[in-house]
This record gives C-alpha cells, structure tokens and sequence, in this order.
C-alpha cells in the first residue's frame, strides 16, 4: 500500500504564507493546525518571496523576456536541425562504404 502525497493548492500555500508574513500566526501554530511540516511551510515563503517581484514586472517587460526565449530556442532548434542533418550525411557516406 503505497502513500499518496497531498497536493496543496495555490491559494492554501498563499493563505499559509501571508499567515507567518503578517505574523498573525507563528509557524508553528501554522504547522499544527493544517499538519504541514516547517521545511514545506519554509520552502513556500522562500518561493513566495522569489516570485513576488515579479508581479510588479510590468507586461512589456514580460512580453520581452518570452520573445527573446522563444527567440533563444527558435535559434536552438534550428542548430540541432542543422546537426542533425550533418549527421545523417555523413553516416549516408559511411554506410555507402
């Protein structure tokens, strides 16, 4: 019989971590009344305060960074192509032999 891991939504890790933000709870008041370990309530501030930044990012900026990645794997997709096609010849070659 194999444990099946609990899945958290969004709005529970954000009602968690605004909860220890504000310091309307203590983390371990946090942990005991919704049976979570510290390190997970731990690790969801630590994403929580990496993330934050970026709502404020305006949408331009957004939109920028997704172009100049779809731009950076266009580019990545057209040299493995490219390898790919180099490969073939020359295993033609070979297998001509």
């Amino acid at each position: 019989m194999s444990k099946k891991r609990r899945e958290f939504t969004p709005e529970f890790k954000l009602q968690c971590v605004l909860d220890l933000i504000s310091g309307r709870k203590r983390p371990v008041e946090i942990c005991r009344e919704h049976n979570i370990s510290e390190s997970l309530l731990s690790r969801w501030r630590q994403q929580f305060t990496e993330e934050a930044p970026k709502i404020f990012e305006s949408k331009q900026h957004r939109h920028n960074a997704s172009a100049q990645r779809t731009a950076e794997l266009e580019r990545l997709v057209g040299r493995l192509t490219l390898e790919l096609s180099a490969s073939k010849k020359v295993s033609s070659y070979f297998d001509s032999r």
